[in-house]
């Protein structure tokens, strides 16, 4: 079972690595050539993306899979989820190219209209995609759904590498009469998303076109709807938790340093994605598991289990980057400006942990129909988010933000832990999670704050911990290797 898991986390986890490391990889060569007022645009319209994409989705992806367990017309579960999510983005689109001007000003960049109606066509097509990625998902198709994901990627790394690595070089004849234009700047790295967002959706066509207007069921899209909307007002909710402290910071600090902050810590936050590449790739791969196997005898320990390994994980890279965070944020950021942002890292890294224990922990309300709690748990954080970034940023900073995810995912981890044993209890380890944990955060406070990053000591502590872990878990092992 362990093993199936894997490798559909594997053949997942690999294109939703790819997706994200290209991005990733081209970020040090974006802030290099990019300052942070000149890269705050960027940081300023994504951070609200993930708002708009949670709106279009609406849940569905979530409901699909959990109706898919109940209906026996396929057909007609794919058609009603589709045209849901379809529907929503034309009209999103729609709007957006009418009232573009208007939602210039509401940002306070009203000489950046055209950068900010990219932005929101490439979710309107993101938002397209969706569902067709989900039918790949359901339908077995884990090769064709990588494949466009890594196609994507290539894409969007390459156009961005063309734009403005190599055009600048070219000088002003260009390539084909097409020179850079400084101006223009970071409305490249726009180009370069719309252009990828584009071609994925036409590659997911042919899922599209088995979808039926006549097969749409408004009775069940009701009883969709019904369960996904508390997975809309969760997802927004952690939205809020996760990128919206950047318009905080916009609004929030004096005009002429608020933008600098806000793209220093928009820069620096991006090395937590170390960490949750593991994170998005193993979730892909754990969903459709818990829903199929929700019924078995023995469900409760295979996910207690499962959360022993992904505990481990996640500590196992949080203490190797903490360990080794001096050189390596340097070298990603490749430009001195984002360098006083770096201290905030770690504290940051051990709140993204927090918040991968408790999304591995929203089965107990998936599987027992109570997503409701979904929506509380995530507005519960939202408060703490709100809260601390209200109070605290114009004193503080961006290290208010900090410490306001901090204690937002680590609040509701906690809370989820204690509903779910109530309405749905798993058997979690919780004695060896804590261990775990409280020794890798321990481990990674003193390399960084404590020895000042010292290379040698942090790695070595490192090596300690994985002693441990090998020690603890060696009856764990020798089980794996046999089977």
């Amino acid at each position: 079972m362990y093993k199936k898991l894997l490798g559909q986390t594997a053949i997942y986890g690999l294109s939703t690595v790819i997706i994200r490391l290209f991005p990733f990889i081209i970020s040090p060569f974006v802030t290099h050539a990019f300052g942070p007022k000149a890269l705050a645009p960027f940081i300023d319209f994504y951070s609200v993306a993930g708002i708009i994409i949670v709106l279009l989705s609406h849940g569905m992806e979530t409901t699909f899979f959990r109706f898919a367990e109940k209906e026996d017309d396929t057909k007609k579960l794919i058609s009603t989820a589709t045209i849901s999510v379809v529907g929503a983005s034309f009209l999103f689109m729609l709007l957006c190219f009418i009232f573009r001007q208007d939602l210039a000003i509401a940002f306070k960049t009203p000489d950046q209209v055209n950068l900010l109606t990219m932005m929101l066509f490439v979710l309107g097509l993101d938002g397209l995609s969706t569902m067709p990625f989900v039918i790949l998902r359901k339908t077995g198709r884990p090769k064709k759904f990588a494949v466009i994901k890594i196609i994507n990627g290539v894409i969007n790394f390459l156009l961005v590498v063309f734009f403005i690595v190599i055009l600048p070089r070219l000088g002003k004849e260009g390539f084909l009469g097409f020179s850079y234009d400084p101006n223009f700047g970071i409305g490249y790295v726009f180009v370069a998303n719309l252009v990828a967002s584009a071609v994925t959706f036409l590659l997911l066509a042919q899922e599209i076109k088995s979808v039926s207007l006549a097969a749409f069921d408004g009775q069940l899209w009701k009883k969709m709807m019904a369960y996904s909307w508390p997975i809309t007002i969760a997802g927004l909710a952690g939205v809020i938790n996760e990128t919206m402290d950047r318009q905080f910071l916009k609004y929030l600090l004096p005009d002429g340093t608020n933008t600098e902050q806000m793209a220093i810590y928009g820069a620096v936050c991006k090395i937590v994605t170390f960490l949750t590449l593991f994170r998005q790739a193993y979730l892909l791969g754990i969903e459709p598991f818990f829903f199929s196997h929700a019924k078995n005898e023995n469900s409760g320990k295979s996910y207690a289990k499962l959360m022993d390994m992904f505990v481990i994980v996640n500590c196992i890279i949080l203490l190797a980057l903490c360990a080794n965070l001096n050189w390596l944020a340097r070298l990603y950021l490749s430009n001195p400006a984002y360098n006083e942002g770096i201290a905030i890292v770690p504290i940051v890294l051990i709140a993204a942990v927090f918040l991968g224990i408790y999304l591995n922990m929203s089965v107990w309300y998936k599987l027992s129909d109570k997503t409701i709690f979904g929506a509380y748990l995530s507005v519960l954080g939202a408060a703490v988010t709100i809260a601390v970034n209200f109070y605290f940023i114009p004193s503080y900073g961006y290290w208010a933000s900090t410490w306001g995810t901090f204690l937002s995912y680590f609040s509701m981890m906690t809370a989820s832990y204690f509903l779910g044993q109530y309405f749905y209890p798993v058997p979690y380890h919780m004695k060896k999670i804590t261990a775990y944990l409280g020794l890798s955060i321990l481990f990674s406070v003193l390399s960084y704050y404590v020895l000042d990053g010292n290379l040698i000591v942090g790695n070595l502590l490192l090596l300690v911990f994985l002693a441990i872990v090998v020690y603890i878990e060696k009856d764990t092992l020798k089980r794996f290797r046999k089977s």
